[in-house]
C-alpha cells in the first residue's frame, strides 16, 4: 500500500488545527490565521507559534493567562490581558507595573506575595 502525503496549504493546516489546536507543532508554514486559530482554541498553543506577533500574544492569554510564560516580547497591554484573565499570571511578567499589580491584587489579594512594585 502506496502513503500519498499531500502538500500542506493554509486551508489543510486551518482544518488540522480546527480538530486539534496542538496540530500547529507539525504546521510547516504557519500563517497569522492558522496560528490565531489555535491560540483562540488553547492559549498554551502560544509555545508553537514561530513568528509570535501582539495579536496572536492576546489572544492566547485571553483564551488562557499562563500563556503569558511563552510570549517572547511582552507588552504592557499583553500582560494586562493575561492578569485580567488569571491573577497567577503576574508571575510570568517580567516587567510588573503597578497597573498590573493592581489588577492582579483585585482579583485575588494573595497576589500581593508576588507583586514586585
Amino acid at each position: 500500500m502506496k502513503v500519498v502525503y499531500k502538500r500542506q496549504t493554509e486551508a489543510s493546516s486551518l482544518e488540522a488545527v480546527k480538530k486539534n489546536c496542538y496540530a500547529l507543532k507539525h504546521v510547516k508554514k504557519q500563517t497569522e490565521t492558522v496560528c490565531m486559530k489555535a491560540a483562540k482554541q488553547n492559549g498554551l498553543t502560544l509555545q508553537y507559534v514561530r513568528k509570535q506577533t501582539e495579536a496572536i500574544c492576546l489572544e492566547a492569554v485571553k483564551q488562557n493567562g499562563h500563556a503569558l510564560q511563552y510570549v517572547k516580547d511582552q507588552t504592557e497591554s499583553v500582560c494586562l490581558e493575561a492578569v485580567k484573565q488569571n491573577s497567577y499570571a503576574i508571575q510570568y511578567v517580567k516587567e510588573q507595573t503597578e497597573a498590573i499589580c493592581l489588577i492582579a491584587v483585585r482579583q485575588n489579594g494573595l497576589e500581593i506575595g508576588r507583586a514586585h512594585v
